[in-house]
């Protein structure tokens, strides 16, 4: 891994991450779940991983926090303390479970996370903040390990019935956090090589530049339809990875 990959896996790694990332600027989610399971059918998935987490915090940090009366703090301080344990738990897997373990991991996740968002279930609302011990561990651990935490993120949330600025406004808050800790727990670790920040360097731009062309570009495409296709894009790139 001291070397780039070859010119042709290059351009096919920095062309997924453009559709990753006008994908995100349409909806608003989504830039992990579709880059990583193509981009490791080209690239080692530790350097797949941390390169779409840095990218995502990037992301995250520009979009900045609108509507900051309206954060729920009450909902993100229980998360933290199993985020710390999610992150330890994840570090440790990185570093002991054989690759192959890790891409079959990953291509279940992405099975079950395809199911969920083509079908569109619904979690029931107000339940009790519990749920944040599954939410804060499972969060970071899938995040750090695969860079798609998200969706425990938003299923917490949608239990706690909020209206929709302030369910915009918190979980961007939480991904600002939880995307800090992975990062510092890559660094601390020493996950983080050179040829991940040369990749990180040269991929940075054109994921701004995707991000804002997705933020741009008015669709007809309905939200239950959007979430449709991004289910099936989950369904098959998780059958992809199972096939490998």
């Amino acid at each position: 891994m001291d070397m780039l990959p070859a010119l042709n896996q290059l351009l096919i790694a920095l062309g997924i991450i453009i559709i990753a990332y006008i994908i995100r600027g349409i909806a608003g989610f989504g830039s992990g779940l579709i880059a990583i399971p193509f981009l490791i059918l080209f690239l080692p998935i530790q350097l797949a991983v941390i390169l779409i987490v840095l990218l995502d915090y990037v992301a995250a940090f520009t979009h900045g926090i609108h509507g900051r009366k309206k954060i729920e703090y009450k909902l993100i301080w229980p998360l933290i303390p199993f985020n710390i344990i999610g992150i330890m738990l994840a570090v440790y897997i990185f570093k002991k479970i054989d690759l192959s373990m890790l891409i079959t991991g990953l291509a279940s996740l992405l099975l079950c996370y395809g199911i969920y968002y083509l079908f569109g279930f619904k979690p029931k609302q107000h339940a009790s903040r519990v749920w944040a011990i599954p939410a804060g561990t499972l969060g970071t651990m899938v995040g750090t390990l695969f860079g798609t935490g998200g969706p425990f993120y938003v299923i917490y949330l949608q239990l706690q019935g909020l209206d929709k600025t302030a369910f915009r406004s918190t979980i961007a808050s939480i991904f600002l956090i939880d995307g800090s800790m992975r990062v510092i727990s890559y660094f601390l670790s020493g996950l983080v090589s050179m040829q991940t920040i040369t990749l990180f360097v040269v991929a940075l731009p054109l994921m701004l530049l995707s991000l804002y062309a997705g933020q741009h570009i008015h669709t007809s495409i309905t939200p239950r339809s959007f979430q449709r296709l991004i289910g099936g894009l989950l369904l098959l790139s998780s059958i992809t990875l199972l096939l490998k």
